[in-house]
């Protein structure tokens, strides 16, 4: 009990340091993490070394899927594909259809996008239709948000469910397809069918300052949408096919993370990049500028893996692990809940996705019958529950779509509850019938 205590303690160090000092995220979770062990009786040398072994071993994945991620991200967004993919869907769909070609398009892009360069390119696609068709802002945003959110924080090689599979064991192809497959409905139900609805009890214009969409430039003509919708498919279709056919030579190799984003990356330079008139100059410039953003997410990612390594180490992991299970409380479920009151309380769902990990994996390795994939799923699903006004993205979205706080949290914060909801309950439906 005394392992117990001192690991809710450091949880709550953790928070008091963020939530009350604003310390970064990172130099709390190293602090944390220090100060348990050494409360858990351990010596100075050791602390340090589980520190250096968690971070390590964190990162050693993790950061070649984010920053390969990364990259891949900045040459769509400085090709214009983004918008030219969304462009080419919306004549597909036709106006009636529009949210739906929103939809698809967010979907698309949000598979290998950061969720807030993912909403620029596609919220002025979201102002145009707004102002065409007359609707509330609602209709055509809900429709965007909810799948770039969704993939954002279920499907690899997006920083915190990469962290999380990395974390607590789960297979990174199977992270990637489970979790594009589970966001489907997750998005459907919280874009298009609430969107619909609150569209019609919240009337949102289009704000007055939104900017217009910028003329194309001469010389540079957008890439094809199909171009674009190859590449974006292109590593989960690598990944998946690894999956099915991992005993073959060029797949178990391709179908890697490492080996279905690299060769991804490699196309994209080519008909994004050189194709269009980059030079290597340039091509090499765009790419360094990518993974400066990422550098503040990989040292969150770490102290994550530290924290992990000091709850195994100290023994308290492995206690609570085996209290766990007698109780017989379904791990997704315990999951779920703890990244979820994490969310809740910092606003970070990356934050609290890498660091319900942390201190999910010890508990686990003790369990029976664990499945990796589904507990991870489900922590995910928990870490985006609740976003409010202490979350970044809260404000991007009040901002940008200029509404009220009462008019956000009734749009995008309901949204994100649903989708959440949404997707536990599906975890627990397909585990009671699978498992």
């Amino acid at each position: 009990m005394h392992l117990l205590t001192l690991a809710f303690a450091a949880v709550g160090l953790l928070l008091f340091l963020i939530l009350v000092l604003r310390l970064h995220a990172f130099l709390a979770l190293l602090l944390a993490s220090i100060a348990m062990g050494l409360a858990a009786g351990m010596s100075p040398a050791a602390v340090i070394k589980s520190v250096q072994s968690g971070f390590g071993d964190a990162l050693g994945f993790i950061a070649v899927v984010v920053g390969l991620g990364a990259m891949i991200g900045a040459f769509l967004e400085h090709s214009g594909g983004g918008r030219a993919l969304a462009d080419a869907l919306l004549r597909s769909f036709g106006r009636e259809r529009a949210a739906w070609a929103i939809f698809l398009a967010a979907f698309i892009v949000g598979l290998p996008i950061f969720f807030e360069v993912g909403f620029m390119i596609l919220v002025p696609l979201a102002y145009s239709l707004t102002r065409e068709g007359k609707r509330s802002l609602l209709f055509y945003g809900m429709a965007m948000l909810a799948p770039l959110t969704v993939l954002h924080a279920l499907v690899p090689p997006h920083p915190a469910p990469a962290a999380a599979a990395k974390l607590l064991g789960a297979d990174m192809g199977h992270a990637i397809v489970y979790g594009a497959l589970l966001a489907i409905p997750m998005s459907i139900v919280g874009g298009i069918l609430y969107g619909h609805w609150i569209s019609k009890r919240v009337f949102v214009p289009v704000p007055a300052n939104a900017p217009k969409p910028p003329e194309e430039l001469p010389g540079h003509k957008a890439p094809s949408p199909v171009a674009v919708a190859f590449l974006l498919i292109l590593p989960v279709a690598l990944i998946l096919a690894g999956t099915v056919w991992d005993k073959v030579y060029i797949f178990g190799l391709l179908g890697h993370p490492f080996g279905a984003l690299l060769v991804t990356l490699l196309a994209a330079m080519v008909m994004l990049g050189s194709s269009r008139g980059l030079s290597r100059d340039e091509l090499t410039n765009l790419a360094t500028k990518s993974l400066a953003p990422v550098g503040s997410l990989l040292c969150i990612m770490g102290g994550g893996g530290a924290f992990k390594q000091i709850i195994v180490d100290s023994g308290a992991g492995k206690l609570a692990g085996e209290m766990l299970a007698q109780t017989h409380i379904s791990p997704m479920l315990v999951a779920y809940l703890m990244a979820a009151a994490m969310r809740v309380a910092q606003g970070s769902a990356t934050v609290a996705i890498i660091t319900a990990a942390g201190l999910m994996a010890p508990l686990t390795k003790s369990i029976p019958n664990y499945h990796p994939d589904m507990v991870y799923l489900a922590l995910c699903c928990g870490g985006t529950l609740l976003s409010h006004v202490n979350d970044a993205g809260f404000w991007i979205v009040n901002q940008y779509f200029g509404m009220t706080v009462p008019q956000t949290l009734k749009s995008w914060t309901a949204m994100k509850m649903i989708t959440s909801l949404v997707g536990i309950a599906i975890l627990l439906i397909a585990n009671a019938l699978i498992y």
